[in-house]
């Protein structure tokens, strides 16, 4: 499913939008170094990390979006940063766990 149908078919905040790509799984993971190692290309990446580092994750891992998870907002640079690099960084009031189950009947 493309990011753009998970977004509204999930209801999540959009922050910044960039090409709209297939999802391809889920990643949940908030320790960066071990998310840059284990998530895949095109997965949704599940966080509740919202500071810089978190767009140049996204980008080393090919991720097809960034969910923050918890109602959490991204912090002024990283909005700055995902919507200059077309970034899809989203956001769930649900906590990761509920937002992972929310995902998983569309894989």
């Amino acid at each position: 499913m493309k990011v753009s149908e998970l977004a509204k078919t999930l209801g999540f905040k959009v922050f910044s939008s960039g090409e709209d790509r297939e999802a391809g799984g889920v990643y949940i993971g908030d320790l960066l170094s071990w998310v840059m190692g284990r998530a895949n290309e095109d997965d949704v990446w599940l966080t509740i990390m919202s500071n810089l580092n978190v767009s140049a994750v996204a980008e080393l891992a090919d991720v097809a979006c960034v969910v923050l998870c918890e109602g959490v907002e991204p912090d002024e640079a990283l909005l700055k940063k995902a919507e200059e690099e077309k970034l899809w960084l989203l956001g769930s009031e649900k906590p990761l766990y509920g937002t992972a189950l929310a995902l998983a009947v569309h894989f």
